[in-house]
């Protein structure tokens, strides 16, 4: 386990996330669910990015500047940077959940209520961090994140995706 890792992934269990928590849609689906939304989250840059082009603002996103591993093209990161009143820079190796990434997730959804935009800027990866954004989640709050080359999976702030969330990271 990473000395700074609250949760680590276990290469036996990567096939498990691969499995929506939530469910999975496509573009269209997604902005048909959303315009039901007000309170969502987004995981992921590419996602961010969709919604902040369609002018869907989250209450808060977690990025880190990449899509499927590789660098972000510049009009992207653009629109990335445009987002965001309050920044948090987190430090998140890949397959790991870091103390520093969950405790920047807690602290934004304490702070949902002033209604400040916040960006979370992971150096390294995000690809865990829809875990404790699900488990964290304050009721009426819809998670959003991406499954690369499959679509968008939307999750509902319910006892039946918290429960879900557990019980992956009682594996790691």
């Amino acid at each position: 386990m990473h000395s700074s890792a609250k949760y680590s992934l276990p290469s036996s269990y990567r096939e498990i996330l691969k499995e929506p928590i939530g469910i999975l849609v496509s573009e269209e689906g997604l902005f048909n669910i959303l315009s039901k939304e007000t309170k969502v989250v987004s995981i992921g840059d590419q996602v961010t990015y969709t919604l902040l082009c369609k002018n869907i603002f989250p209450l808060f996103c977690i990025i880190d500047y990449q899509t499927k591993r590789k660098e972000n093209i510049k009009k992207i990161n653009d629109k990335l940077w445009s987002y965001g009143k309050i920044i948090k820079n987190v430090v998140n190796p890949p397959g790991v959940i870091t103390y520093d990434l969950w405790s920047s997730i807690e602290d934004a959804y304490e702070h949902l209520d002033k209604g400040i935009p916040l960006r979370i800027e992971v150096t390294g990866e995000e690809d865990l961090a829809a875990l404790p954004a699900i488990l964290l989640a304050p009721k009426n709050v819809t998670i959003i994140y991406g499954l690369p080359d499959r679509g968008v999976v939307v999750v509902q702030s319910t006892e039946e995706h918290k429960q879900k969330v557990k019980e992956i990271l009682a594996k790691m």
